[in-house]
């Protein structure tokens, strides 16, 4: 009888303490931040075995899951680098300069659009006039779907090495529309609709439904990971483009920038205030039960940022979004690292 090893290799390895989640937002152009967000959690360990995404938090989640592991960061920076606009970076940090740079590159990308994104539709914004046929849309995104395609391994991404939820609403009912790699496949056109944000990109039909963009019901989908109570713990990093927190507006264009970011942003606190009442009665019925981590990841856009940010592929802009992504997934990383144990089920931390 020959003796048992210490460490059988054919044992499976233990399961992870809790699971972890990645929840990712719309924002078009901002999305930059979920790139460099991403490769810091990644670079820090912290790997999802889910990926919720909407709008360009679909296409990131797609990328990241249609790639292995070694290759995610490279399809972002090929992803964004084809996005950006390489007319130069921007020469000077002065406030002024710097937001009529920005500003000049949200026109050329509304007036030209971007190559691997979109392109101009007709009749467009022609179809205003009234001897035009109509129109439904401003732009033209179906050279999104040649990039995922490109990009995006679909059959790893369906395999279920990480689990991808794609957020869409319904046009014509309203539904939000969640298509999930447990239940369903996730093709590129599913993708493509949920960065269709009306009037902008006109909405796509998928198997008999007109789906579009989640942004105006629901641009943070926290709600699929609470739709049911996690099994055990869970850590759920959700990185946000929008912030419900900024300056007193002294301008115009401040005031539009307010009225977007508050559009977008609205939805994801009600979802976060309603986990809360929600995990304080679950504390009272069963305080022993999984217990919840969100930590919450804003971009803060910074002052030179305009009304226009979402269509500023800039170089300049392109870059800081990827930094403060970086910087606020250490930031994290770096909370998350020194939480002490605690009995709560359910910690907030918006960082």
């Amino acid at each position: 009888m020959t003796d048992t090893p210490d460490h059988d290799r054919s044992a499976p390895s233990p399961e992870p303490a809790r699971d972890t989640v990645l929840v990712l937002a719309g924002g078009n152009a901002l999305g930059a931040y979920h790139a460099g967000g991403y490769e810091m959690l990644q670079a820090r360990g912290i790997e999802p075995g889910w990926i919720v995404g909407a709008s360009i938090g679909a296409v990131t989640a797609a990328i990241i899951a249609g790639n292995p592991p070694e290759r995610r960061t490279a399809r972002l920076h090929e992803f964004w680098g084809e996005a950006t606009q390489h007319t130069g970076p921007s020469a000077t940090d002065l406030l002024k300069p710097r937001q009529y740079y920005n500003a000049l590159h949200a026109l050329l990308t509304l007036a030209w659009g971007r190559p691997n994104i979109f392109r101009h539709r007709l009749p467009g914004l022609w179809s205003a006039l009234p001897w035009v046929p109509n129109d439904v849309a401003l732009f033209d995104h179906s050279p999104l779907l040649g990039t995922l395609e490109r990009l995006v391994d679909f059959e790893r991404l369906n395999r279920g090495d990480i689990r991808v939820t794609i957020g869409c609403v319904d046009v014509t009912t309203g539904e939000e529309v969640y298509i999930d790699t447990a239940h369903q496949t996730v093709r590129p056109e599913h993708v493509l609709a949920s960065t269709a944000i009306i009037p902008a990109f006109a909405p796509v039909e998928v198997d008999g439904r007109l789906l579009c963009d989640a942004g105006y019901t629901s641009n943070l989908p926290l709600d699929p990971v609470f739709a049911t109570e996690p099994p055990r713990d869970l850590l759920c990093v959700a990185l946000d483009l929008f912030g419900l927190q900024a300056p007193r507006p002294a301008s115009l264009d401040a005031v539009l920038e307010r009225a977007n970011d508050l559009i977008f942003a609205s939805a994801g606190r009600r979802a976060i205030a309603g986990l809360e009442r929600e995990y304080a009665l679950r504390q009272r019925l069963d305080p022993h039960g999984p217990a919840v981590t969100l930590m919450h990841l804003v971009y803060r856009a910074e002052a030179d940022q305009l009304a226009a940010k979402s269509f500023d592929f800039s170089p300049s802009s392109i870059r800081d979004r990827w930094q403060a992504g970086t910087r606020d997934a250490a930031r994290g990383a770096d909370w998350l690292a020194g939480q002490a144990p605690t009995e709560r089920r359910f910690t907030y931390a918006r960082l």
